[in-house]
């Protein structure tokens, strides 16, 4: 059984990806700070997989304790790196904060896996390194244009450092994957998304307004050009990409890939509106959702999903959950949420 290390191992789809990893047959590691966590996530992940995850509560812009946790685990053979800020507004009001972060991490995170000829290295990037993409949908070669935001640079950034150090750790395999808009919950209940931050993503907002947290919410921008108006993203269940995950790490473990860098796109292949969404969860749930047009919110992309081809040729992987089990599984979690 492999060794690998997750950072930001309680956080949304770290905690679903340490599930799904050791469902496989991996021993798991994790880092994870509680900046935007709960330590409770730990604690459920360890009773879905009836063993104990040991999570170190450290902070990976300090580059001494990243390697003590390295030191003491030698055997690490791969990572996924999770952990990073992600709010788009934040990140337009903070920029500095979030580089600091986001890039402070991921140096510290790589110059270990140089230093300790690491297998394998999966990068959480993400869609937002397209920019507004000119065609829909986007493929692993579209062009990247410039951020919308600094938070999308930052995974620009990532992947550029990756492309960087690849030719001096020739023993290690690279994946980027750039994933769309995670959302649901595991089928257990006991783990969901749950920042500790008030939540930007659409999903937990709408639950949220739904179990009266919020008394409504906003739908940012009616005026673009899509067929309803409202911004287009492609959803896909965090137990899919959980899956996808472990698959892209066996790729890189394995030695499958013809280069020592790769790039993936995550998503379903299929585009939903804003309001397509809330009506999902209308559906599903047999609630009226509280909602309000509203301006539009900066740094946010028009329309962007992806093709998955890729993915689904060299990894096998195939999303089985479309937008209805996402709201229902997501409002299952809300009703009954464990931290």
């Amino acid at each position: 059984m492999a060794k690998i290390l997750v950072t930001g191992g309680a956080g949304y789809i770290g905690s679903h990806t340490i599930v799904d990893l050791v469902e496989k047959g991996f021993q798991v590691v994790s880092i994870d700070n509680h900046h935007n966590s709960s330590p409770k996530a730990i604690d459920n992940v360890s009773k879905i997989v009836g063993q104990n995850i040991q999570n170190y509560a450290i902070d990976l812009c300090d580059a001494h304790q990243v390697a003590q946790v390295f030191e003491t685990h030698p055997e690490i053979e791969g990572v996924i790196h999770f952990a990073a800020l992600k709010s788009v507004g934040d990140s337009v009001s903070d920029p500095i904060f979030y580089f600091r972060n986001n890039m402070g991490g991921m140096i510290n995170i790589l110059e270990q896996v140089q230093k300790h000829q690491v297998k394998a290295f999966i990068f959480s990037s993400s869609c937002t390194v397209y920019g507004n993409a000119d065609e829909l949908p986007v493929t692993e070669s579209t062009p990247m244009k410039p951020a919308e935001s600094p938070y999308g640079r930052t995974k620009q950034f990532g992947e550029q450092m990756i492309q960087d150090i690849a030719p001096v750790c020739p023993d290690t395999n690279f994946i980027s994957l750039r994933y769309f808009n995670p959302a649901g919950a595991h089928p257990s209940g006991l783990i969901g998304e749950s920042a500790m931050n008030k939540a930007t993503n659409l999903v937990p907002v709408i639950t949220e307004t739904a179990n009266g947290k919020r008394a409504s919410m906003s739908v940012f921008g009616e005026d673009y050009d899509t067929r309803d108006g409202t911004c287009i993203r492609d959803y896909i269940h965090v137990m899919d990409l959980a899956d996808a995950h472990t698959k892209a790490l066996q790729f890189a473990l394995e030695g499958r890939a013809k280069n020592n860098t790769e790039v993936f796109n995550l998503g379903i292949g299929e585009g939903v509106s804003v309001l397509e969404a809330i009506q999902a969860f209308e559906k599903t749930s047999n609630t009226t959702l509280n909602y309000t047009m509203g301006p539009r919110r900066e740094g946010d992309v028009v329309a962007i999903y992806a093709d998955k081809s890729k993915a689904t040729t060299l990894l096998g992987w195939n999303p089985s959950k479309g937008i209805e089990d996402i709201m229902r599984t997501a409002w299952a979690w809300e009703l009954d949420r464990k931290y």
